[in-house]
Parts: C-alpha cells; sequence; structure tokens
C-alpha cells in the first residue's frame, strides 16, 4: 500500500503530446494574424500558464510588445490579450487531438498506480472546449484520469493552488502530502508547490526540452543530458522535489519513495 492516496498530472507534455508542440504553431499564427511576428521560443516561455495569461505573457515581452505598438500606435492591452484570445481558442481547438497521442508508457504507468489503489487526477492550462477534443483521444488510448480542472473552470489558474484544491475536493484526497503533482513546466511545478504537495518535474517529454521521442533517439547522449540539465534546473528552481525524464519512470520513483 503506497503512503500517496493520488498523483495529479499535467497533459501536453506529462500525459500526451511528447514534447508539447500543439500550442506552439497556434501562438505564432494566431499573433500573424494580427501581424505581429512571434517565434517559437516566445512560445514556448510562458508555458504551463492557463492560455489568456500565457497570451498576456507573450504581449509583455519586449519585441512583440514593440511590433505590436508600431503596427497599432500604442502598448497591447487587456482588451487586446482578449482579442487574442478569442482567436486562439477555436484555433487550438482544431489542432489539438492531432498532438493528443499519449507518451510512451503512459497508460502502463497509470494502471500500475491504480492497482496500487492511487487515484488518478488531472489539471491543464487548456480550456474546458480544447480539452473536449482531447478527452476522447485519450481514452481511446486507455487514458480517463479520474478528473479534469482546465483553466477556466477557476477564477485563478496556476500558478495558484486552486487546482489542487479542486483535486483534493474531487479526489477526497488529502492530506497534500499525500498527493503527487507531476508536470513539465515551471507554471505547473509552482502550483503543486503552492498546495503542499510532493511535485515531480519531467525534463526530457515536455515544453523545455521540446523534441519527439524520435528526435530525441537520433541526438548523442551528450546532447540529451544537456537538455536533461537545462529543463531539471528549471524545474528545480520553481520547486520540483524530484525530476525524472518522463511519466513512464514514476512508478520507479514512488517505489524509492514508499520504501523511504
Amino acid at each position: 500500500m503506497s503512503k500517496f492516496k493520488a498523483v495529479v498530472f499535467d497533459w501536453a507534455g506529462t500525459m500526451i503530446d511528447f514534447g508539447s508542440f500543439a500550442p506552439m504553431g497556434v501562438f505564432v499564427k494566431v499573433f500573424e494574424e494580427f501581424g505581429v511576428s512571434a517565434t517559437i521560443e516566445q512560445a514556448r516561455e510562458p508555458m504551463g500558464k492557463p492560455k489568456r495569461d500565457h497570451i498576456r505573457d507573450m504581449m509583455g515581452d519586449p519585441d512583440i510588445a514593440a511590433q505590436w505598438t508600431e503596427k497599432y500606435g500604442v502598448a497591447p492591452t487587456e482588451a487586446d490579450v482578449d482579442r487574442v484570445y478569442e482567436i486562439f481558442v477555436p484555433m487550438n481547438e482544431e489542432v489539438v487531438a492531432d498532438y493528443a497521442d499519449l507518451v510512451p508508457g503512459a497508460a502502463d504507468m497509470v494502471g500500475s498506480l491504480r492497482a496500487r489503489g492511487i487515484k488518478i487526477g488531472s489539471t491543464t492550462g487548456y480550456t474546458r472546449s480544447i480539452m473536449q477534443r482531447v478527452l476522447p483521444r485519450a481514452a481511446e488510448q486507455g487514458y480517463a484520469p479520474d478528473n479534469l480542472v482546465c483553466s477556466d473552470d477557476l477564477p485563478e489558474g496556476r500558478p495558484g493552488p486552486l487546482g489542487m484544491y479542486k483535486c483534493f475536493i474531487d479526489l477526497v484526497a488529502y492530506p497534500p502530502s499525500a498527493v503527487i503533482k507531476v508536470d513539465d513546466t515551471e507554471p505547473g511545478i509552482a502550483e503543486g508547490v503552492a498546495a503542499g504537495c510532493v511535485t515531480v518535474g519531467l525534463a526530457l517529454s515536455g515544453n523545455y526540452a521540446g523534441k519527439t521521442p524520435e528526435e530525441l533517439e537520433l541526438l548523442p547522449d551528450a546532447e540529451v543530458d544537456l537538455l536533461r540539465q537545462r529543463a531539471t534546473a528549471k524545474l528545480k528552481a520553481a520547486g520540483a522535489d524530484h525530476v525524472i525524464d518522463t511519466v513512464a519512470d514514476l512508478v520507479t520513483l514512488i517505489d524509492r519513495l514508499d520504501a523511504e
């Protein structure tokens, strides 16, 4: 019997969409709609936050803000954030299912946790409408968590703790020390830290590595290790208690924590 009652997983870059690619092209494309050029790197920087907050952060980037000001004669405002967000959401809805393959080993890992009586929760920076496209694809592959908290379900999202508080209630899982939060981004780790949970970062499947499994396979071990070190540093700085490569490594970590 594990000392942990529940594990709460992020979605993109954690359980699905290895490398976290689904939102990237959409962020670039939506800014193009407004005559502003954004890079993939600029799009990745705020990853993990609710998508409206993500857009606000991108609009605060000095380069993007300067382009916006030059085109429209005034710095971007909250109303502009709303305008971009209103276009972003349906664009993301259209492509997200194409990137909803489970991370290798994820389904088996969930089966192992359930066999130990551990509940499976989930939070995401995606909206509920975007996740409606993802849930059927995940279920087809054998993944159906016990709950889902989306970015627009609550008045405040990551890095605050409200999504995790909702998971405690939905899953009837407490105290926070008996719940593990698993995520590939700083805001997602911070969400778990703020709620008092054990936090586990993912170094290679997520936003900071930004590679497919096939791309990682072709890289020399030294380059993969550099990606791992870079991601680990970011996740640890956000408060991650532990960092593993992907969710496929989680059961081994939990075995070790249970034995301590």
